[in-house]
């Protein structure tokens, strides 16, 4: 394809940018669309420092003994069933300033999710290579960030498990120490996501001090029989990071829809032996998983959890710029929300 213009340099530098994200999307897109033999955790983080470190991205790969000895113990009991180790993976691109902050990216991966021992039914376990879509996204973005050279400091933390069933997995009734010290009831073991990002939201708070914090995560479907497939959901505890976060995904096509936090549903998550249960109920599953989520978010952080479990990806061909099964959602959103609002 050619293109006409007056002013071709300024009509490459323009591309250069949307190639970047580009990049970043079809990343995101080929790593969801893996099948997960091919790709499991420790691969996934051999795949993230291929790419990103020859961009400059500085990588990280902190294998299941540094996990353990650091005390991962809500993370590393979902993945303890599985005969496949499980990784921590730190992305950072410093592209600010140096006494600037970074903002934070948080991604839940799970590269294959049977539900455990509360095992999912067989149709139900179908497509669930695609439970890594929030960490996916945030290498993906960070791939997009580091190619057009973008003026901000943003790490990318992703904790990368398989849940499986064994002799070895953690099961109902058991109580796991996480990272932050506060303990959880594990009533079913295929809520398993909101384990992974508690230790990693930990970790990412403790080290780098954010200026705010974003994850993503295929959480709940309960956020599908609440929004569908067109809107992923968004809580928060900042009022302006939600404003933001609308904005860039009016902006990008990546639309988003926010639903409460409040005290009232702490109540349900209440557990007689242990600091919190990981579910809730039958009721308000996404809320709860939510509330569950912002234990671990330490005083005077800005966070704001998206749900992308109806986004992510899409069985058939609704859309016609999205071929095949992933969508590499969350990468345009969260490159426009960068640029808009975090970079110099």
């Amino acid at each position: 394809m050619r293109l006409v213009t007056a002013d071709p340099v300024a009509a490459k530098k323009a591309y250069a940018g949307l190639a970047a994200v580009a990049d970043g999307i079809f990343l995101a897109r080929d790593l969801v669309n893996e099948p997960p033999n091919v790709l499991y955790p420790a691969e996934f983080a051999r795949r993230a420092k291929a790419q990103l470190g020859k961009l400059g991205v500085k990588v990280e790969i902190l294998g299941e003994a540094e996990i353990k000895k650091q005390g991962f113990g809500a993370l590393l009991g979902v993945g303890q069933g599985s005969a496949r180790e499980s990784q921590l993976v730190v992305m950072q691109w410093n592209g600010g300033k140096k006494s600037t902050k970074p903002i934070a990216l948080v991604g839940k991966g799970v590269c294959f999710d049977s539900g455990g021992l509360s095992i999912k039914v067989g149709t139900g376990m179908q497509g669930m290579k695609g439970d890594m879509a929030g960490a996916a996204c945030v290498t993906g973005t960070l791939l997009a960030l580091a190619t057009r050279k973008a003026r901000v400091n943003a790490v990318g933390v992703i904790g990368l498990v398989e849940n499986m069933p064994d002799g070895t997995s953690f099961r109902p009734d058991d109580v796991l120490t996480s990272l932050s010290g506060q303990t959880i009831e594990v009533l079913n073991t295929d809520a398993e996501g909101r384990l992974v990002l508690a230790d990693t939201l930990t970790y990412t708070q403790r080290r780098f001090k954010p200026k705010a914090v974003i994850d993503l995560a295929t959480l709940t479907g309960a956020i599908v029989a609440t929004l569908g497939y067109e809107h992923a959901g968004v809580f928060s505890n900042d009022d302006q990071m939600v404003a933001r976060i609308q904005a860039a995904g009016r902006s990008t096509g990546e639309r988003v829809w926010q639903l409460p936090l409040d005290p009232f549903y702490d109540k349900m998550i209440r557990s007689k032996i242990a600091d919190m249960k990981n579910i809730g109920g039958a009721n308000s599953g996404s809320i709860t998983a939510a509330q569950f989520l912002l234990r671990f978010i330490e005083k005077g952080t800005v966070w704001a959890h998206l749900d992308i479990a109806g986004v992510a990806w899409q069985d058939g061909e609704q859309k016609v710029t999205i071929p095949s099964w992933g969508t590499g959602w969350g990468v345009r959103l969260l490159n426009k929300l960068m640029k808009d609002h975090y970079e110099a």
